[in-house]
């Protein structure tokens, strides 16, 4: 299993540092941040994040990627919550949202999937008596990140054909290559697992119990 279109290389401290702690570290603080109500300990928050981006040398190109999404994003919800709840109600939710997003984000740039498929095999190794498969739960992970970067890698593809064509404002033009370049990843995918024996356990299981 690899990257793709997620991880950083780098040689940084959080880099080195072991998938299981970032992760560790990483549902302590997104707790944090839906625990604190105050908008200077959130922007507290922020700055920290800010300032991790630059302990782990990230470029500038690959922040930008991840803004470019999730400014219109949080622009969006602030005016919402603004006009539903009031200023500083909005003020904390976007921080907050920002905080864990950005963290979120940082983890993903600086973890391999190889290692953080690794790190929940080896938490979850106490659970086998009862019942949970580590296996199956780290392969869960790692595939859903790779779905993640596979989506975003697919949607950048098709917006620029859709920009070269001169179709930018074209719903149809984005949403029809995206569906069908979404589903014949997803039937890839199904095949290279069927190809490994994946689910074949379930699968014969399921057929004695019938």
């Amino acid at each position: 299993m690899t990257p793709l279109g997620l991880y950083q290389p780098g040689a940084s401290v959080l880099h080195r540092l072991g998938a299981g702690w970032k992760l560790l570290g990483l549902l302590v603080f997104a707790v944090l941040t839906f625990v604190l109500s105050w908008p200077l300990a959130l922007a507290g928050c922020v700055l920290g994040v800010a300032a991790a981006y630059l302990l782990a040398r990230i470029p500038p190109r690959r922040c930008w990627q991840a803004s470019r999404l999730l400014i219109p994003l949080l622009l969006l919800v602030f005016l919402l919550q603004w006009w539903m709840l009031g200023l500083d109600r909005a003020a904390v939710v976007c921080l907050r949202l920002l905080a864990a997003l950005g963290a979120a984000n940082l983890f993903t740039l600086t973890t391999r999937v190889d290692d953080l498929v690794s790190a929940v095999e080896r938490g979850l190794r106490p659970t086998r008596r009862f019942g949970v498969r580590p296996e199956r739960v780290g392969l869960l992970v790692g595939l859903t990140i790779q779905a993640v970067a596979a989506l975003s890698t697919i949607a950048t593809q098709v917006r620029d054909a859709q920009r070269a064509r001169g179709a930018e404002r074209s719903v149809s033009a984005f949403a029809v290559p995206f569906l069908i370049r979404t589903l014949r990843h997803a039937d890839d995918l199904g095949e290279a697992l069927a190809a490994r024996g994946v689910g074949d356990d379930w699968s014969s299981g399921h057929q004695d119990r019938r």
